[in-house]
């Protein structure tokens, strides 16, 4: 819809330079995991969602957006969210085999970056931008659940097959996550994540707030096995 157009009005509560977006022709869009990127011909520029981000397109909220790009046909608005010039080139800044979603996922060389760090725990591996770009907490506890797979289980100590069903399973997990949530019914998908009750097992689950993020994590100790 925006592609190949100009942008003829720049605004919005960014502390980044935006107005010199003003008057850029729009190359492309992309995404990289939580990036969405809007590429112009010298820059590009890396909207990042964070936990509660948004956009409206020729819509707006009652608060400013971060961000408002207007052009000829129409204007979109970026909220709650941290707005980011990227000068190099973006092959060079982003792996785009590591975004799970991509078309360029290249599963194979998330199992080397996995096996280049042998002492880290499962429940930081999924949370990796560098190895699982796009993927997010509550897809890590409920990508682990399925697998069972205790989040403070280390990957050297994983057999092989785990961490390939690992792989496979996240990637499968996030395009149903998206289908979920574009049909308002994600939460009722969720078998661990919140949970305090494991289905599987009648038993409480226990809630630790795990690894070097120190983000809530949901898992079975009866049912989800330790390999540490």
């Amino acid at each position: 819809m925006f592609k190949g157009k100009k942008v003829i009005e720049v605004s919005g509560n960014s502390k980044m330079p935006i107005q010199q977006i003003k008057d850029q022709l729009v190359m492309n869009f992309l995404s990289w995991g939580k990036h969405f990127l809007i590429v112009f011909k010298t820059f590009a520029v890396r909207i990042h969602f964070m936990l509660f981000g948004s956009y409206l397109i020729n819509d707006e909220k009652e608060t400013k957006p971060r961000l408002s790009l207007r052009f000829n046909n129409g204007v979109i608005n970026f909220y709650a969210c941290s707005v980011k010039f990227i000068e190099e080139k973006l092959d060079e800044v982003y792996d785009w085999s590591c975004d799970v979603m991509s078309p360029l996922w290249d599963p194979d060389n998330a199992k080397r970056k996995l096996k280049a760090n042998p002492a880290m725990m499962v429940c930081d591996a999924l949370l990796d931008q560098n190895i699982f770009s796009g993927v997010g907490n509550i897809i890590k506890n409920e990508v682990l659940f399925r697998i069972k797979v205790d989040p403070r289980s280390i990957i050297s100590k994983m057999p092989l097959k785990k961490i390939n069903e690992m792989i496979r399973e996240t990637r499968k997990y996030c395009f149903q996550f998206l289908e979920w949530k574009k049909a308002y019914v994600l939460k009722k998908h969720w078998l661990a994540h919140t949970k305090k009750i494991c289905p599987r097992d009648n038993v409480p689950f226990t809630k630790k707030h795990l690894g070097k993020t120190n983000r809530r994590t949901f898992f079975c100790t009866s049912c989800q096995i330790l390999y540490a």
